[in-house]
């Protein structure tokens, strides 16, 4: 099982990178990996690590692999998943900064151990209208809303985003594709509590230690 990533497919988020020294708008799905050990399952604590001073939240949609495929073509991708739950890309947002300036991997800043929450369940499409592209998520902190997602906003959509990746790793069952976050990211601090919902439906609700 692999954790796939897609990066910058929501314009709000690449502005408000922008305006922190970084991002623009890709041309092609842009993706990276996270391992398996960066799974945080269950809403089980977040403990902050001690490499970074400044680890920020991300909420995405997360899409199951429910089949094998290589070379995916767009009008088959939704062949590929019929459940969606969500996650927290959690990011060391200092050391991603670091490594872009000096032009370096970013698995240190992305992909360290339970950088990757996962909802505990997974809802079924069918369950939520059925349409991939019209749905809605939000995060808060602490009580306080931070994100607000739409699915429709996506640079791409997930249909695209599966054929792209299939391009260059084969998909296999169980595998997870976290689709990009919107807008409102930013730190979590030790005795914050963060909760997110899909379509009205808690899935996320864990704490910062």
């Amino acid at each position: 099982m692999k954790i796939i990533c897609i990066g910058r497919n929501y314009d709000d988020h690449i502005a408000e990178k922008e305006n922190g020294g970084g991002g623009t708008r890709p041309e092609h799905p842009l993706f990276f990996l996270k391992p398996d050990t960066a799974l945080l399952r269950n809403n089980d604590p977040f403990y902050l690590p001690a490499f970074s001073n400044e680890i920020h939240y991300e909420c995405e949609l997360v899409v199951r692999i429910n089949r094998v495929g290589r070379a995916i073509e767009r009008r088959f991708a939704h062949r590929y998943y019929d459940e969606v739950g969500l996650g927290i890309d959690f990011t060391a947002r200092d050391l991603q900064r670091r490594a872009i300036a000096e032009g370096l991997p970013w698995e240190s800043c992305k992909s360290f151990d339970h950088s990757a929450a996962v909802s505990p369940r997974f809802l079924s499409l069918a369950e939520l209208g059925g349409d991939i592209q019209r749905l809605h998520f939000d995060l808060s902190l602490n009580g306080e809303p931070r994100q607000a997602g739409d699915t429709a906003r996506m640079l791409w959509t997930v249909d695209e985003q599966i054929a792209w990746v299939s391009q260059f790793v084969l998909l296999r069952m169980g595998d997870l594709l976290f689709t990009g976050t919107p807008a409102g990211v930013g730190c979590v601090a030790a005795g914050d509590t963060l909760r997110a919902s899909l379509e009205g439906r808690e899935l996320l609700n864990f704490d910062i230690r």
